[in-house]
């Protein structure tokens, strides 16, 4: 079961960096931060395609790696 656990972190480890890494920027910098950061934070832009998959990749391997790394530390 510890094994499983290891294995299953892992590989959650290395498809979360990947995901993250191959996402582009939300914003343009510290400008793009200040003048319309909120407005890609709050509006109702959703991504689609290929962004919608890496948003939901991150998502799934970070819920992943949390729950097997509580779980392992429990174990």
């Amino acid at each position: 079961m510890k094994t499983i656990l290891i294995v299953l972190l892992v590989i959650s480890s290395i498809v979360l960096i990947a995901s993250i890494l191959l996402q582009s920027g939300k914003s343009a910098g510290l400008s793009g931060t200040i003048a319309g950061g909120a407005e890609s934070l709050f509006g109702k832009k959703r991504a689609t395609g290929y962004e919608a998959i890496l948003e939901r990749a991150t998502t799934i391997s970070a819920v992943v790696f949390m729950l097997s790394a509580f779980i392992n530390s429990l174990i």
